[in-house]
């Protein structure tokens, strides 16, 4: 049986993927000598320098670890990491290091004393990334391919350098691969009986637990959380319900109710290789709350819950019991700007700004909620919802089944691990152009991002394998 931790070295054994040959021996890598920067840094006796990337191919949730041997010692290098997303914008990210004595330094290890973060962070050179200057404005690295790799060239710099230096001549370089599916995943598009998503199985024969998977007011089909919760172990189903062209219209409101989430979760529920009474639902935002919503209203029996900083009630009014939504703009009496023009959430979803009658039933409960809190998450007000939901369900005799996880400097947007964070990105462009805030500060964000999916994976173990 496919288990959540499996390595993902099993890529390497897919027909279209070559491996590069694993550099450990001194006569190879004498002999693969090439040109490395300035003739001082040459020697007769010491091989060319190195980089190493260790595993080079790994989903983006696992650690690489990242050294470069063979240097001079004690002497001032950067790392100089770029990339290309989906939509072909530059990403980058540098750090600076001193090698030892021994002419070595590793990432995980050592610390870096300069560039786009500081200190001891392995995986510091992933999360740190952000546009390159000149770029688009207000972008959000967002996977939009799953079945494809973010190829992270990474290189070896003389020096003390930044960014923008970074055409100097490399020293020595080396391209990690990262993905956010594991081999023998499958991706099944779903369009039948008007439900619109991607469902993702893990290898093997099945059956396996399974989630439901619920993005934001963002829209569209977001499918990467999906498909790394599959490479897992878990069936994942990211259902659109919202901003995508083959849902019903128009495309500034929810169009589906509560009858649509419950034949969301009953198709996941009734696939034959998804244990039925092990499906668990996750929502991040807005789709915290319909997690709520469809827990405690609709009928069905999930096994376990997982909200990241949603409200407990409805942002926007509702134009019917079903569910179905007003313009999402109706709330804007509670937007607020910064002196930039970025425009603020948080306040739409106070509870005390949202009507009682638009609250999910959260004393209903019957199945353990983890909620994971950004605290300064500005697109929505994480700290008062967990601190409603954890006093009704008090009230209701039901502390047992809450969990909170909260993380100073961290925003709205806690993604999988090592993924770059956005404190602000394009909200809109039609009919005006509109940033939105989501806070967080990139390195407590990026340790609220690893520890938060650790103990979240730890949480689905025990609550839809045990």
């Amino acid at each position: 049986m496919f288990r959540p931790h499996v390595s993902v070295k099993a890529i390497e054994r897919l027909g279209h993927i070559k491996m590069k040959p694993d550099f450990t021996i001194w006569k190879k890598l004498a002999g693969l000598q090439r040109l490395t920067g300035k003739v001082r840094w040459k020697s007769n006796t010491r091989p060319a320098p190195v980089l190493t990337a260790a595993p080079v191919r790994a989903l983006v949730d696992e650690q690489i670890g990242i050294r470069g041997h063979f240097l001079p010692p004690r002497c001032p290098v950067t790392v100089y990491a770029r990339m290309h997303c989906d939509e072909g914008d530059l990403w980058e990210s540098f750090a600076h290091y001193n090698t030892d004595e021994s002419g070595t330094f590793s990432l995980t290890r050592d610390p870096s004393v300069g560039g786009s973060y500081l200190g001891c962070e392995p995986m510091g050179l992933f999360w740190s990334m952000q546009p390159a200057p000149g770029g688009r404005e207000g972008l959000r690295l967002r996977k939009k391919n799953v079945e494809s790799p973010y190829l992270v060239h990474v290189s070896l710099l003389e020096g003390h350098v930044s960014a923008s230096e970074g055409q100097r001549s490399e020293l020595a370089a080396v391209t990690a691969e990262r993905w956010y599916i594991a081999p023998g995943v499958k991706r099944v598009e779903i369009n039948q009986n008007g439900l619109i998503g991607t469902l993702f199985i893990p290898p093997g024969p099945g059956p396996f637990p399974a989630m439901l998977d619920l993005w934001g007011m963002g829209g569209g089909l977001q499918e990467y959380r999906s498909s790394l919760l599959a490479s897992r172990g878990y069936a994942s189903f990211c259902l659109a319900y919202f901003g995508h062209k083959d849902l019903p219209g128009p495309p500034n409101r929810m169009n589906v109710g509560d009858s649509y989430f419950k034949a969301a979760f009953l198709l996941l529920q009734d696939h034959p290789q998804v244990v039925s009474d092990r499906v668990g639902i996750i929502g991040l935002s807005f789709g915290g709350y319909l997690t709520l919503r469809i827990a405690t209203k609709t009928g069905v029996k999930p096994s376990c819950l997982v909200c990241i900083n949603g409200p407990v009630g409805s942002m926007v009014s509702l134009l019917n019991p079903d569910g179905r939504t007003d313009e999402f703009d109706s709330s804007q009496k509670f937007w607020n700007f910064d002196d930039e023009g970025y425009v603020i959430f948080k306040d739409v979803s106070l509870p005390g700004n949202i009507p009682p009658d638009r609250f999910a039933k959260v004393e209903k409960l019957d199945c353990p909620l983890m909620y994971i809190v950004g605290e300064d998450d500005l697109s929505s007000a994480s700290i008062e919802n967990a601190d409603l939901i954890e006093e009704r369900l008090r009230l209701a005799g039901k502390s047992h089944l809450f969990t909170r996880l909260s993380y100073p400097g961290a925003g709205h947007l806690i993604e999988p691990p090592y993924s770059p964070s956005a404190r602000a990105s394009m909200w809109s462009v039609k009919p005006k152009k509109l940033i939105t805030m989501w806070g967080g500060h990139p390195a407590p964000h990026a340790a609220a991002q690893e520890d938060a999916w650790k103990k979240m994976l730890d949480y689905l173990e025990k609550n839809l394998r045990s």
